[in-house]
């Protein structure tokens, strides 16, 4: 095994250990310290801040008028409207339950590219989606037995599923456009419409969040911290990294890390427990996601990564 392949597999692992522990890290903001609207505000206001000033220590990069207005697009759905319901959904509802619905991501893309743009479903991949919804489907039909759940809980996986809706209708939207220009470009443009877009607002959103009043401490600081400096900007940079020296094959595989990760840690810490149908559910849609990813992508081809950070898009080389 290559040094360079051994540093793809570091980063990629920990990428997606970095978007699964931002789940229950998430819960805990929006539960104590933040509204969605200011939870979602600040991250659009800091990655804009953040990947603007990145890209002016690189080769400036001219974007397309077209290309400018799928990109605002995009931002709208994969970044605003995904961060504002992923932190909705967390309000309402459990990490394992958000994030077993998240990991359905490439079966709505699948299902969403066969009926749009007519692209063809083998027969793994149709077993794989059956498999995965009807995890899924056990998860809402006993949702209402987990404590401290009920309407609320429904309610929260609604929101989960709008959100897993927009972040699959911004890949197939951004799928192109997204390949043609460097990874900081794409962020810096979706972020700016983003902040952009809520600028209107933050007199109305930002003040009253307790996480910028007196009652601030370290907990809360720590939280946000982790949410912008790790999954905001560290692992979006992780993930180039990682693609450029492994294949999509093996990406694929520690995608399914993310819910593990978030389920792991949030029955640790007492934001969720562990029950058997949670168990039976999180078996079938990972297995049915994993028949779904599985082919092998040749060099050059596309992959999406994160269902956190609005998803980044790169091309793989082979190992």
């Amino acid at each position: 095994m290559s040094a360079e392949r051994n540093r793809g597999l570091v980063a990629i692992l920990s990428a997606n250990i970095i978007f699964g522990l931002n789940v229950p890290v998430t819960k805990a903001l929006v539960a104590q310290w933040m509204t969605p609207t200011g939870y979602t505000m600040t991250r659009m206001f800091f990655g804009a801040i953040v990947f603007w000033t990145i890209g002016l220590f690189q080769k400036d990069e001219r974007v397309r008028g077209w290309d400018l207005g799928l990109l605002a697009v995009g931002g709208l759905l994969g970044y605003l409207g995904t961060q504002f319901l992923f932190a909705l959904s967390l309000r309402h509802t459990t990490p394992v339950h958000f994030s077993l619905l998240m990991a359905l991501t490439p079966v709505v893309v699948l299902a969403l590219s066969a009926l749009l743009l007519k692209e063809r479903v083998t027969p793994r991949k149709l077993f794989g989606s059956a498999l995965s919804v009807s995890g899924a489907s056990i998860m809402i039909l006993w949702a209402h037995d987990g404590p401290g759940t009920g309407v609320q809980d429904g309610l929260g996986l609604l929101y989960a599923a709008l959100c897993m809706l927009c972040f699959a209708a911004y890949l197939l939207l951004t799928r192109q456009v997204a390949l043609r220009y460097r990874p900081v470009t794409v962020a810096k443009w979706m972020f700016l419409f983003s902040a952009l877009v809520l600028l209107p607002f933050v007199a109305s959103g930002l003040p009253g969040q307790r996480i910028y009043s007196a009652e601030i401490d370290l907990s809360g600081i720590a939280l946000l911290a982790f949410a912008l400096l790790f999954s905001t900007t560290l692992a979006f940079f992780l993930m180039p990294f990682a693609l450029r020296r492994l294949q999509a094959s093996t990406v694929s595989i520690f995608m399914n890390l993310q819910p593990v990760v978030a389920a792991v840690v949030a029955i640790a810490v007492g934001q969720d427990v562990l029950t058997g149908d949670k168990l039976v559910a999180a078996l079938l849609v990972l297995a049915g996601v994993h028949l779904v990813t599985r082919p092998a992508k040749q060099a050059g081809d596309p992959v999406h990564i994160g269902n956190d950070a609005g998803g980044l898009r790169v091309k793989v080389v082979k190992e």
